[in-house]
């Protein structure tokens, strides 16, 4: 029999993320997945600062860049009525806009950037292979069964058509939509399946002319065939400018998915360019229906499931991949620190508490991002077929002034889904690994908190990134958290930290790495932003968890030793 100490079923962005992260920390991983190999569409691709951020610390953010389409061209998202034909609005996204870029500069070293999942994935595995993962593919898990030592799993080999045995201590499901691993677990769910039908349609075609001059990720196609009986619009988006596309159209949810021949994918490309004459070669069609699902827990006992498995929900907004390999960050940290002995056994049950808030939000923000592309579609005057969208607004009469208004309030909500930079980073964890009084439900439930990123010191949310000296060498305050370690940061008063830090060291397998910020010292806040917009106190200390977010943040001066030795056995739940 095979043994591991975790398994991970499914390769895609979560999975991947897992393996990586785990091996990173030292333990003895396996992924199976039943796929010959990883994704061969590029389905997810927005890659949010948060999500860099992680995947830097574990060394791949230079490849990962290096592949992506920078902000600079994904900037722009056009409404129109087909690529070729009306040109309706444009929105600056992912904070290109001059207004917000400030907001994004300041929030992170990194930007967003455009990296489908045929370039992602393999990024992921090939790291966790190199840092020893045992990866398996065309291997089906058939079923799960626990004990209180662990975990027994029966897969199939697809290649040599037999059933094989795993003994795993934890089991990560990590396989999509139709998570078996979630079904097996019995995960709670909640919400609705099917709700609206699509087709994806992947394929090349040289459209330089028609979108060279206006870059940008998402093309919108507002027309009447485009929303009938789905989302509320069509798109086309770049995969890879300006060759590689994906064509987005919408079929009745209540027939059957269709069946779609390869001429019937190039007359809805046309359509949706608006260009007859252009060449198109297809490379591959699928169906996917809107689902708006979340799980209300996402583990039981020993099997913990991650990303789609837990949280099913439509593209809007761009957070999906996002949200499901951070799913995978929240978790392994505290695996691995239970695999180590680090930590209690009880502090896997943060992992709920933490996340499944999290993708409730995920969804809900999704599905409000369609709620609102369809109040765009009815101001455009889609609901009435014989008009074009240029002469439903362009009246002179009171009836134009009314017509506009609607549609350019309907345009500007669209600015939560493709500026919702709060949403991205906003994310304050509540559990019984973070020392910390409840925020207020006024605070919780601020849409601003949706839209607009705010830098906090308050336990539970991530460390602000601020620009500091080390040595001479300008670094963020980001890079100085994660590879698996506790973080201290203090000022110059509060020295005594650093030596109660020492000791801790001395006394304990788990580490933490202790940092004084200030003149003089190492790291140095040489723009002032730490003290100056992030209101940090110098006679204060922060201690930061391996996932970056604050675990607490102490003003009280006396007895350094025994309330650091106490407060990281409440944390790690021993």
């Amino acid at each position: 029999m095979i043994e591991t100490d975790v398994l991970i079923v499914g390769s895609g962005p979560s999975g991947s993320a897992a393996a990586l992260f785990l091996s990173s920390y030292g333990i003895n991983t396996m992924v199976i997945t039943k796929h010959r190999w990883l994704a061969n569409t590029p389905r997810a691709h927005i890659t949010n600062q948060r999500t860099i951020e992680i995947l830097s610390e574990f060394g791949v953010g230079d490849e990962l860049m290096a592949s992506s389409v920078l902000n600079e061209i994904m900037g722009n998202s056009i409404f129109c009525e087909t690529l070729a034909g009306n040109e309706i609005a444009r929105i600056k996204s992912w904070g290109a806009h001059p207004e917000r870029l400030s907001d994004y500069k300041i929030a992170s070293p990194f930007s967003i950037c455009d990296i489908p999942q045929t370039y992602l994935e393999p990024i992921l595995i090939g790291r966790a292979i190199k840092n020893g993962a045992h990866v398996k593919f065309s291997s089906e898990y058939i079923q799960a069964t626990q004990d209180k030592q662990g975990i027994t799993v029966t897969a199939f080999d697809r290649l040599e058509k037999r059933e094989y045995q795993i003994r795993t201590k934890y089991l990560i499901g990590a396989d999509g939509a139709r998570s078996k691993v979630c079904s097996d677990a019995q995960l709670p769910m909640k919400g609705e399946l099917n709700l609206a039908g699509c087709i994806n349609i992947f394929f090349d075609a040289d459209l330089s002319a028609l979108v060279s001059h206006r870059p940008g990720a998402l093309f919108l196609i507002f027309n009447n065939e485009a929303i009938s009986g789905g989302i509320g619009l069509g798109a086309l988006r770049m995969v890879r400018p300006w060759k590689e596309w994906l064509g987005v159209w919408n079929y009745d949810i209540t027939q059957p998915p269709p069946i779609i021949t390869e001429n019937d994918a190039v007359n809805i490309l046309k359509k949706l360019i608006g260009d007859y004459d252009v060449d198109i070669d297809i490379k591959s069609i699928s169906t996917w229906t809107v689902n708006n699902m979340y799980a209300e827990e996402y583990s039981n006992q020993r099997i913990f499931c991650v990303g789609d498995a837990v949280h099913r929900h439509p593209p809007n907004n761009g957070l999906g991949s996002n949200t499901s390999i951070q799913d995978s960050y929240n978790l392994c940290w505290k695996l691995a620190y239970v695999l180590k002995h680090y930590a209690g056994q009880e502090l896997l049950k943060t992992y709920n508490q933490e996340r499944v808030p999290v993708g409730k939000a995920v969804v809900a923000r999704a599905m409000q991002s369609i709620s609102e592309s369809q109040e765009l579609s009815l101001s455009l005057g889609l609901d009435k077929p014989t008009v074009s969208t240029a002469e439903f607004l362009s009246s002179d009469e009171d009836i134009g002034i009314t017509r506009r208004s609607r549609f350019y309030k309907a345009l500007r909500l669209k600015n939560y889904e493709l500026n919702g930079h709060g949403a991205e980073l906003n994310q304050c964890y509540r559990s019984a690994a973070i020392l910390s009084e409840r925020v207020s439900n006024e605070e919780e439930k601020s849409d601003d908190l949706f839209f607009m990123y705010h830098s906090t010191f308050t336990p539970g949310a991530r460390i602000p990134h601020v620009w500091l000296s080390q040595k001479g060498k300008i670094i963020s305050s980001i890079n100085l958290v994660g590879h698996g370690k506790f973080s201290l940061f203090t000022g110059i008063a509060g020295k005594k930290w650093i030596s109660a830090v020492e000791k801790y060291n001395q006394e304990h397998a788990c580490k933490i790495n202790a940092y004084i910020i200030g003149p003089g010292e190492e790291i140095n806040d040489i723009y002032g932003d730490f003290y100056g917009r992030c209101h940090f106190d110098e006679n204060a200390c922060v201690l930061v968890r391996p996932d970056g977010h604050i675990a607490w943040y102490c003003r009280d001066n006396r007895e350094h030793d025994k309330r650091l030795a106490e407060d990281m056995a409440k944390l790690l739940l021993k």
